[in-house]
This record gives structure tokens, sequence and C-alpha cells, in this order.
């Protein structure tokens, strides 16, 4: 008997053991389509020198922060989704999730869409391959915010081609995030509050996507932050190839290359890369999509300015709004629908990727439809791209405490 009653008294203790303490490596299963696993702990003097040390290593512009305040427990996500412009073809996908160590069981939440990669492995499920994931980490989760952040499909573990900018996947792959983390919260006994958005770059563009999503679905979201938007890629793709200028980016023929694989797949487009692209460099540029080679060997060989990259023909294909190409090209924006979320957007007036005009549609379109207030924050006259960001995660933080009930 009791042996029994110390048997009953271990499996208790056992049981109560905080999800918290699980060890990298373990799994834990909630349903057939939702597992995590905790894989790393960033304490408070890990935060401060991603902060402050490691912020010289991404980018040249100056920005304090405050310090944090919280360590963070990290969990990796595994959860079922579809892709919708593909018959809605199951898969499995990969996220992040951080959880500050309050010592409370609710704090508010914020969904992270980052930006563009050329590798599969610089995601928020692998923060040390990802300055921009820690930078979210240390800067906004580290002041109280759980953080969750989808890898997005063909990224981290999903092993389908990237859908790089394609709007309907972009929704579906974070909102199907989002359901998995809430399941993900509710058996670490964790309850979110007010629920905000944020984003950079490719991000900025999927978060507006999905506030769309969220917004059609009555899901309350409190604020978004978009940074360096891609607002409409119609407009943007037409200013690279007809208006380019000396500030461009070197790495635009990257992402154009992303952008043509990509539309010929999920938009059912065949050819359309080999239509888009020289033939000299249209193979490394399947290599570079489809994670076969690497950045630095693509900006070997190809131009650096994206009307030495493409086909003659181009300028013709963009320009027919009715078929193809250009008629999709035309509907790749996230901003031509009446919001009633606050959103500030931010932009940076030497920004080589996103000129300032294209950062700031949201707000004039909103303003014109009487739609959610749209403000533009300008990050300065020395935030470039990356710039851009690392200003927008501090101003941020800032705006979303103002909010907090």
């Amino acid at each position: 008997m009791k042996n029994l009653f110390l048997i009953l008294i271990l499996t208790m203790t056992l049981n109560s053991i905080d999800s918290f303490s699980q060890t990298p490596g373990e799994f834990i299963s909630i349903s057939t389509d939702v597992k995590y696993q905790y894989f790393d702990t960033y304490d408070i003097e890990r935060l401060n020198k991603i902060m402050n040390e490691e912020l010289g290593t991404f980018c040249e512009f100056k920005q304090s922060f405050t310090q944090a305040k919280y360590p963070l427990k990290l969990y990796k996500v595994i959860y079922k989704s579809v892709i919708p412009e593909l018959n809605n073809k199951p898969v499995e996908c990969s996220g992040l999730i951080a959880i500050p160590e309050t010592g409370k069981t609710s704090m508010p939440m914020i969904s992270y869409q980052h930006g563009t990669v050329f590798t599969n492995y610089e995601v928020p499920t692998n923060p040390e391959s990802s300055y921009e994931t820690r930078l979210e980490l240390a800067g906004l989760a580290g002041q109280g915010y759980i953080l969750i952040a989808a890898d997005y499909f063909g990224k981290g573990i999903n092993k389908e081609p990237e859908a790089y900018l394609v709007k309907e996947s972009a929704k579906q792959v974070c909102y199907d995030m989002y359901v998995a983390s809430l399941e993900v919260l509710k058996n670490l006994g964790i309850t979110p509050t007010q629920f905000f958005l944020s984003g950079w770059s490719q991000g900025s563009f999927n978060t507006l996507a999905l506030l769309n999503k969220f917004e059609s679905l009555g899901v309350d979201v409190t604020a978004v932050a978009v940074a360096s938007m891609p607002t409409d890629l119609f407009s943007i793709v037409n200013r690279w190839v007809f208006a380019p200028k000396p500030i461009d980016a070197i790495y635009l023929p990257g992402l154009l290359a992303l952008k043509a694989n990509s539309f010929e797949i999920y938009y059912n487009l065949p050819g359309l890369s080999k239509m888009i692209i020289k033939p000299e460099y249209w193979q490394i540029s399947n290599d570079l999509f489809t994670n076969k080679t690497t950045w630095e060997e693509f900006d070997k060989v190809v131009p650096e300015k994206i009307p030495d990259y493409i086909n003659p023909e181009f300028a013709k294909l963009i320009s027919d709004e009715q078929h193809g190409y250009g008629k999709t090209l035309l509907n790749a924006e996230v901003f031509r629908w009446r919001t009633k979320t606050p959103i500030n957007t931010y932009y940076g007036e030497i920004d080589e990727v996103i000129p300032e005009f294209i950062a700031r549609l949201p707000e004039g379109f909103q303003n014109l439809y009487e739609g959610g207030k749209v403000t533009s924050v300008s990050a300065g006259p020395k935030a470039d791209h990356r710039g851009t960001f690392v200003f927008s995660v501090n101003d941020q933080l800032t705006w979303f405490n103002s909010l907090l009930k």
C-alpha cells in the first residue's frame, strides 16, 4: 500500500511539471495536426547582446533599444496547412513561438511575418541563422509579448516550392500558424490577450494579406506595424523595369528570380520564368529559387540591374493587364480594401528596395475611403532597407505598449 501511495505521488508530481521544463528534442503532440518542441532559452544577457553587439553585423543603422525585461522560452511548432493556389494541397509546416517568462499566464501576442531570405533555413525556427528573427525576439518578445512566426511554404521543414509573395498562400500559412499557436499556448496554460501583427519587406506584404483574412473572419487585431512594404507588386516591378535608379539594391534580380519562378508554379503560368529571364541567367535563377545555389554564387553571374537581367519582351508582358502575368501582377496588392485596424507603415528615405511612394500607398487609399487609420512613419534620412526594419522594431514597441489595456 505504501509503495502504491508513493507511485501515485510520483505520477501526480510528473504530471504537474510545467511543459516549460521539457528538454530539447522532445515533441509534444496536441492533435494529429499540431505538435511542438521546446528547443532553447534566450536569457536577458543573450537578448541584450542581440540588440547591442550583434546589431552592427546586420546593418550600419544606429539605434538604441530598451533593454530586455524577460528571458524567452523558444518552441518549434509543426502544423498542418493547405495551399489554396494548388487546390488546397495538404502540407506540413513549421513556425516559432517565443514565450516571455513573465510569471504571468496571460500576455499580449504578436504575429511576426519575416522578410525575404535566399535559403530555406534562415527562418524563425532557426533564429541563430536569422538576425531578423533574433531582433524581433529581443526587441519585442523580451519586453513581454508572446511572439509567433511562420516559416512559410517552401521554408523551414516545408518541402514545397517557395510561395514568394503569393497572396492566398501567405494568408493561409500564417493563419494556420496562428490557430496552431493558440492550441500550443492553451496546452502550456498561457492565454494571449491583445493581438498585434508585424512584418518587414516580404513579411509586410504577408502581414497585410493576413490582416485581410483576420478582419474577414472577425478576429480582433489591436494594431499592425509594417516596414518597407511592397504594397503593390505591379507598381514596384514596373518601377524596377522602366525607371531603374542608382540606389537600387544589387539583389533585385534575385527577388525577381524568386517571384518569376514562384508565380509560374502557384498561378499556373507555364514557361513564365523563361519569358522573363534572359536565357544565360535562367538556370542559375532557377537554382537560386530551388536552393541549389547560394545568393553569393548567383550574384557572381547575374547583372546588378533588372533591365540587363530580363528579356526585352518582358516590358510587353507586364503591360498586358488583361492576361497572364500582367493580370496576375496587377492583382498582387494588399492595400486596395477598406481596413478597420490601425496601421503604422514605416519607410526609409534611402531604402534601396521599396520606394517611399510604394510604402505609403495604404495611407492615401485608406484616407480616401475613410478606412482604418494608417500612419506613414519615416525611419529617417539614413534609413536604408535594413535600417527601416531596425527603426520599426523600436518604434512599434512604444506604439504597441501605448495601446495595451
